[in-house]
């Protein structure tokens, strides 16, 4: 990934971070997916300004995105491919806390391998690649400010932990409660991955559903700043596959724990 490559895709999130925000100032209705899950005309608009800039800029890679597939539009996929999520966080959307992200990601072989995290309400915008992990602000003139290279905590005694606010599952609040924690915060969408990747947190366990294209972009700045996205159950690295003829099912995640070094994992054995 090119430095070029990062900043196009970088400006496309801003641009539909900027998409999303016209309809956040203003009344909208709320519709229901197959699953239940609320969705908004926000996440169509900025979509559609994700799918047509990677067109433009990368026609050779297939794209996975949120609204794309559940209209049934899941395409075959090699080993490289674009996951986007152009709102996660629509709960918190529809609360107007301000804590959902635009995301776009890039797959190779498994491994998400770029990753850019918009906060459109926040100003606030991450992203990680080969090249590390950064943050930065986004200003009235959407040129990206204060960049500052971010990296996961060291090992330390007194961990901070981050949670999902609003889909705390059981699961998840039995395992943070037998941790020895400093601290517990709350935090929507991927902005939980990109505190960990920031130094916020040191651990955020997901103990609960998700898709690819919900963690995929965090999970990127996550890896790029010196941490790592494992499986719940087991510890191993999570790994992104998309099996031939697959469906939206395919696409759901195990339960998985980002964390800032794997040196803290041995402390977790009555999960992994």
């Amino acid at each position: 990934m090119t430095e070029d490559q990062i900043s196009l895709l970088s400006q496309l999130a801003i641009r539909a971070g900027e998409e999303i925000l016209k309809i956040y100032a203003e009344p909208f209705e709320v519709e229901s997916k197959t699953d239940g899950s609320p969705v908004t005309k926000a996440d169509a608009a900025a979509e559609k300004i994700i799918l047509a800039g990677l067109a433009d800029a990368f026609p050779d890679i297939p794209v996975v995105a949120e609204e794309a597939v559940e209209a049934g539009n899941l395409p075959a996929v090699g080993d490289v491919y674009f996951l986007v999520d152009p709102l996660d966080g629509t709960k918190e959307f529809l609360k107007k806390n301000g804590e959902f992200t635009v995301n776009i990601a890039l797959v190779d072989a498994g491994v998400p391998v770029f990753g850019v995290v918009y906060a459109p309400v926040l100003g606030e915008i991450y992203w990680g690649s080969a090249q590390g992990a950064f943050a930065g602000r986004v200003q009235d003139t959407n040129n990206i400010e204060d960049v500052q290279a971010i990296a996961v905590n060291a090992p330390r005694p007194d961990l901070t932990v981050v949670a999902s606010r609003s889909h705390m599952s059981d699961e998840t609040a039995a395992f943070m409660h037998k941790l020895q924690v400093n601290e517990i915060v709350s935090v929507g969408s991927s902005l939980k991955l990109c505190w960990v990747a920031a130094g916020k947190a040191d651990l955020y366990p997901r103990l609960a559903p998700t898709m690819q294209w919900d963690i995929a972009a965090g999970d990127a700045v996550v890896r790029a700043a010196g941490g790592a996205v494992v499986l719940a159950d087991t510890g191993a690295d999570f790994v992104y596959a998309m099996p031939e003829n697959a469906t939206k099912d395919d696409l759901r995640n195990s339960h998985f724990i980002a964390v800032s070094t794997r040196e803290l994992l041995p402390g977790f054995a009555p999960v992994l």
